[in-house]
């Protein structure tokens, strides 16, 4: 068995699961098992930080990131900054 934690952070709240998985298991094994809410909506996963796919093979101890979808893209957001117009947030 290995242990792995599951993370989903919003701005507002971290939903977080400490999960038990047979040897072998993989980030949708995890991701599924987790069964966190919105974690449908994240369109990436990270371990570790490190952006991975869902086939990946978890060792004991992995920190499982569901990644949520941008809310405005970050070159748009920079090119406003140089530019002195004001941040957009969303869509």
């Amino acid at each position: 068995m290995i242990r792995v934690q599951v993370v989903l952070a919003w701005p507002e709240r971290v939903l977080e699961r400490v999960l038990d998985l047979p040897e072998g298991a993989t980030v949708a094994d995890a991701v599924g098992a987790a069964a966190l809410e919105g974690g449908d909506a994240c369109p990436a996963t990270a371990i570790h930080g490190v952006v991975t796919r869902l086939d990946q093979v978890l060792q004991d101890g992995d920190r499982v990131e569901l990644l949520r979808p941008l809310l405005a893209d970050p070159k748009d957001n920079r090119r406003r900054r140089a530019k002195g117009q004001p941040r957009q947030v969303g869509r």
